[in-house]
């Protein structure tokens, strides 16, 4: 069931027509699902990253239509203006990443249900790319993908990493599991942090287009993760690790100034990917489709151009 959803298209700053769903999961959570129709070449499946939601996303939206391109992004349970999992709506949780794909099959049927036109293309960044891959592994009607530093591994110290599998595991049995992880408390990132020294991008005047939204709709923002949702994240990362990559059309992004996810095992996937190829950008932080003109023209051209290529 589909009905319409709050949408603030001042802050998305997309193109006409913008508009948004509330959409019933599989498993009766209440996500959001945002809409720019208007393409006729396609629909890009836009899978955000922990944190994000989908006025984020306007101004991709945007830069899509001017192509040819309709586009769908989703707000995952537990962020945006999707339902949330626990009492503090400021700690991000999941018991399992497979709760995820729930929520990409709802995103899949309301992209059918409302007629966006074919063929679908994927777009997944940082935790939307590891539930894209899943999603691709599992045979995700799409004709071909793009990343943009998608998290296959979480960026960590490596005297840490033992430590987070330990305490994440045993959260559970404690009944812990809905505790924010280690380093990590109910402040949203963007709203707390500079933009000198940020880790996300090097673009002032996209650094105060996402400040300027949370600051506006704090619903919109998420804290940290939970220690549920980290044992989720290091499970789902290990265990997309060991599978081959899909034959399957794609494009990863990566900044060279990378901080936030681990940059080896996109490395490691993408050489061996067939039909895969790995971009590299100079100076880009996490967010390349948020970065400098010259990174996020770049990416968009690329984009438009394997979409096309594989229509």
């Amino acid at each position: 069931m589909t009905e319409a959803a709050p949408f603030y298209a001042d802050l998305a700053d997309g193109p006409e027509g913008g508009h948004a769903l509330w959409a019933d999961t599989p498993d009766r959570r209440r996500i959001r699902i945002g809409l720019w129709p208007g393409g006729t070449r396609g629909t890009v499946l836009l899978l955000p990253g922990r944190t994000e939601y989908i006025e984020k996303y306007g101004r991709t939206a945007r830069d899509f239509q001017a192509r040819g391109y309709a586009m769908l992004a989703i707000d995952w349970r537990g962020q945006g203006l999707a339902q949330r999992a626990l009492a503090d709506r400021l700690v991000g949780h999941v018991d399992d990443f497979d709760e995820y794909q729930r929520d990409f099959d709802t995103l899949i049927a309301v992209a059918q249900a409302q007629g966006f036109p074919r063929p679908y293309f994927l777009l997944g960044h940082s935790m939307g790319g590891c539930i894209g891959l899943r999603a691709l592994m599992r045979g995700a009607p799409v004709n071909a993908a793009v990343f943009s530093a998608p998290m296959w591994g979480i960026s960590m110290a490596a005297w840490m990493r033992p430590v987070a599998h330990v305490v994440s595991a045993l959260a559970r049995p404690f009944g812990q599991a809905h505790r924010f992880a280690p380093g990590t408390n109910d402040q949203t990132y963007i709203a707390t942090a500079t933009f000198q020294g940020n880790v996300l991008t090097t673009d002032p005047e996209m650094w105060h287009y996402m400040h300027h939204q949370i600051r506006t709709q704090p619903d919109l923002a998420l804290g940290g993760p939970s220690l549920g949702w980290l044992r989720a994240a290091l499970r789902e990362c290990g265990a997309l690790a060991a599978l081959p990559s899909p034959r399957l059309p794609c494009i990863t992004a990566l900044g060279s100034a990378e901080k936030v996810v681990d940059a080896a095992p996109i490395h490691l996937r993408m050489a061996a990917w067939p039909g895969g190829r790995l971009d590299h950008y100079l100076g880009a932080e996490h967010e390349v489709p948020m970065e400098q003109p010259v990174h996020r023209n770049r990416f968009l051209q690329e984009s438009v151009r394997l979409f096309d290529a594989n229509r």
